[in-house]
């Protein structure tokens, strides 16, 4: 598998605002997520504890769906997905908007994952142990399991040559599917009566912070393969969630401040670095330190 990222990023921004197609991958199904977030990106357990860990759970953020009525559970008037009648949920990384520039466009106002540089549209925290697999492996999954890349779609929408090696990695361990994934990826939440306001919450983009924590100690404290809990890892995790205050959480709220909207020109948008490397993110390397790299290794 290869792939050619310089000036994309397609799998890290909501890049629908400029799309000449419709893009609506996430909304097929029974199952569609009540966020209306682009490329959510699932977190394994110990990702999601290593990102608590290390100071960084005010990045992370729920998704759950909904089902017909007479399925699931209600809470605040939406039926949501359950798993043994508790409302099943993943956890991913918050998507604020920021001033980028990806296919050759202008700088535009797109949500983009909370680690992307928007400069040079690289990851912060690429080659990091925060890097999560589902990031690192893409998009061998969608490979694998014979499922079109974000790669493709923005071949087929700006041209170009995105994807050039569709032979998926042999060495994959994100990909976690049905029984495995149980308290592994997707998660369970105990107690729906806790949830109560929540759900309208995420449907209108206003999440606290205590939202957040309590799905994020949910996902810590599970137990692999089941839908238990285990309630003193929970509550500790939703703690030292509550108390993060990251410089990739502070920017969440920065950007946020200062965007237009969605789609709209971001040329006189705050230098990024102005946002982000000032309140302590990392400086990205640039493409021609990864063109150089990736020539030594050859």
């Amino acid at each position: 598998m290869r792939v050619d990222c310089e000036g994309c990023a397609g799998c890290c921004i909501d890049w629908r605002p400029v799309s000449p197609i419709p893009l609506d991958h996430e909304r097929r199904g029974p199952h569609a997520p009540l966020d209306d977030t682009y490329n959510l990106v699932p977190l394994t357990r110990d990702e999601i504890r290593n990102f608590v860990d290390a100071g960084f759970g005010d990045v992370l953020t729920p998704r759950l769906w909904e089902v017909s009525p007479g399925e699931g559970i209600e809470i605040d008037g939406t039926h949501v997905a359950t798993i043994g009648g508790n409302p099943a949920f993943f956890v991913g990384m918050r998507k604020p908007p920021k001033p980028v520039a990806p296919f050759g466009l202008d700088r535009t106002w797109l949500r983009a994952c909370a680690f992307l540089d928007p400069e040079t549209l690289q990851c912060r925290i690429h080659d990091t142990d925060l890097y999560p697999a589902e990031c690192s492996e893409y998009p061998g999954h969608n490979l694998t399991l014979d499922q079109e890349t974000e790669c493709e779609r923005v071949e087929e929408s700006y041209g170009g040559e995105r994807l050039l090696d569709e032979t998926p990695p042999d060495d994959q361990h994100g990909l976690l599917l049905g029984p495995h994934a149980l308290g592994a990826k997707v998660f369970v939440h105990p107690d729906p009566a806790r949830l109560d306001g929540v759900i309208d919450r995420l449907q209108s983009r206003s999440l606290t912070p205590e939202d957040r924590a309590e799905f994020v100690g949910v996902a810590v404290g599970s137990h692999p393969g089941s839908t238990e809990v285990d309630e003193v890892r929970a509550r500790d995790a939703r703690e030292r969630t509550l108390k993060s205050a990251s410089w990739a959480g502070e920017l969440v709220d920065e950007w946020g401040s200062v965007a237009a909207a969605l789609g709209s020109s971001a040329t006189d948008a705050p230098h990024p670095d102005d946002v982000e490397v000032a309140r302590g993110a990392p400086e990205t390397l640039g493409w021609e330190a990864v063109q150089a790299k990736t020539e030594s290794d050859d």
